[in-house]
């Protein structure tokens, strides 16, 4: 599977992005996707993950409520749509892909076996 990310940008505070994920590979369908975050020598961070189905999400407590994860499989695309934005959002957001065996946890990077390149999200104040 490979993936890329695409959509980020500079915004002001309190404005929307949406984030698009487009997989190639027909098995797509049948991964979970996450979205992770990364500061500039730091962890990624989990921002929000998604089943292989759409039927479950997960979030980071920081975005719940703001952040919401979809996936149109048809189209091979997972979607973050980004609300209410906060200058504390700025980092870059990467998309990653995780096959169905998987037994472990969607909130930790070190789970995922496929990696976009991130896209960058600024929010100015």
């Amino acid at each position: 599977v490979q993936l890329q990310a695409s959509g980020g940008g500079l915004v002001q505070a309190g404005g929307s992005l949406r984030l698009s994920c487009a997989a190639s590979g027909r098995t797509f369908s049948s991964y979970a996707v996450g979205w992770f975050r990364q500061a500039p020598g730091k962890e990624r961070d989990f921002v929000a993950a998604i089943s292989w189905s759409g039927g479950t999400t997960y979030y980071a407590d920081s975005v719940k409520g703001r952040f919401t994860i979809s996936r149109d499989n048809a189209k091979n695309t997972v979607y973050l749509q980004m609300n209410s934005l906060k200058p504390e959002d700025t980092f870059v957001y990467y998309c990653a892909a995780v096959g169905p065996d998987y037994r472990g946890s969607y909130y930790v990077y070190y789970g995922y076996d496929y990696w976009g390149r991130g896209t960058l999200v600024t929010v100015s104040s």
